[in-house]
């Protein structure tokens, strides 16, 4: 039910009575979501807006101000929105100001009941805080698959994040459904392959080939390159920035072709174009678009690495 994911969300964001709770839609998030987390937040005795924008066009893509501003005054954010507002400048402000933000970019019914939603997020931050230590200090990560994914990241001096979905502290964000550790790199060669899914394309029945150079994309192959190279060129050069290297770490959530909960699957790796200013990079874009690589086989410093999810 429906229910669980929403008692979920006050959960791990710890909402309390009197606390200033927005919750931040637009014209096509369900309304049984946003109505939902409107009720939970009222009857916890909470100051609650809800606010309906128009959908942006795109991941990434900055809001309306007044919403910006409203974000900014709020204790708590909660955005099941069509796109993700993770990494807009609206976000960072946000945080900023105190306030602890969930981003539910593209949640539906169905997510809420069922799947990452419904993982033991204390366990999944244990996981995380545990790899997060191992992961620390490394200079170099390589990922390969059977599909043809090589490619090396350079992460000296860069710093890793977790989103475990647990958000107690003024300025803390995360997604739910939750569960990766993920790194802004400093610079990435080689060659990826997505077979699992793609932001904008959801799960992919034929596989994205992108070669990288410099931590740049200089060429995209595939079923839909050609519709992705419009996309990236509609922003510019820096679209095709290498963003992030994401972990999955969320054992309850599945490739369902919604990159929200796509991203969170325990032993995939994930790798997105565009911005990442929300959380240390350099770039700053107006979009962020995920891929989900099936299967991979790291190593780390050169050594190979195992990822373990038994209890």
């Amino acid at each position: 039910m429906i229910s669980q994911g929403v008692n979920k969300v006050m959960e791990c964001y710890g909402v309390k009575s009197a606390e200033k709770v927005l919750i931040v839609a637009d014209t096509l998030t369900p309304a049984s979501i946003s109505k939902s987390l409107f009720e939970a937040a009222k009857n916890l005795g909470c100051e609650v807006i809800l606010l309906t924008m128009l959908p942006r066009t795109r991941h990434g893509e900055e809001i309306p101000l007044p919403v910006a501003e409203a974000m900014k005054n709020s204790d708590v954010v909660i955005a099941p929105t069509t796109f993700s507002l993770t990494h807009t400048q609206a976000k960072i402000n946000a945080c900023k100001a105190g306030a602890r933000v969930a981003s539910m970019p593209g949640i539906t019914e169905k997510m809420m009941a069922q799947g990452g939603m419904t993982a033991e997020y204390n366990k999944i931050n244990e996981l995380a805080i545990e790899l997060n230590k191992k992961f620390e200090d490394t200079k170099k990560i390589k990922v390969i698959t059977d599909s043809g994914t090589d490619i090396t990241f350079d992460l000296e001096g860069c710093k890793w994040h977790m989103d475990t979905g647990m958000c107690l502290e003024p300025g803390c964000s995360s997604n739910l459904p939750a569960g990766e550790l993920y790194i802004a790199p400093k610079d990435a060669s080689g060659v990826f392959v997505v077979d699992g899914s793609m932001s904008g394309f959801g799960l992919l029945d034929s596989p994205l080939e992108f070669t990288v150079n410099n931590r740049y994309v200089t060429d995209i192959r595939g079923k839909n390159a050609r519709k992705l190279n419009v996309i990236l060129d509609k922003v510019g050069i820096k679209a095709r920035n290498i963003a992030e290297f994401g972990i999955g770490i969320n054992p309850e959530a599945k490739l369902i072709g919604n990159v929200l909960e796509d991203e969170k699957v325990a032993g995939t790796v994930h790798i997105a174009l565009g911005d990442n200013s929300t959380f240390g990079g350099d770039v700053i874009a107006g979009i962020h678009l995920d891929g989900i690589i099936k299967e991979p086989e790291l190593f780390v410093d050169g050594e190979r690495f195992i990822l373990s999810f038994d209890d």
